[in-house]
């Protein structure tokens, strides 16, 4: 099971080598537009935590690696 899931996605990568990368800049962008927002609960505690510019930096980063290894 885990084998074909493994096939799968690095086949699927391998035709878009930049769709992590993407996913990490639109990622950035939406902790921008957080940042911007009101300071709801659950708006205010995402934006101070940075969670999103996080998430969208380290898969930005693996998905340069993932792009130059396939």
């Amino acid at each position: 099971m885990s084998v074909e899931l493994l096939k799968k996605s690095s086949t699927f990568l391998a035709h878009y080598k930049g769709l992590p990368v993407l996913i990490g800049v639109g990622m950035v962008v939406l902790n921008f537009v957080l940042c911007l927002l009101p300071a709801w609960p659950v708006i205010g505690w995402l934006s101070e935590v940075d969670l999103f510019l996080h998430l969208g930096v380290i898969t930005g980063l693996l998905g340069v690696l993932i792009g130059d290894a396939l």
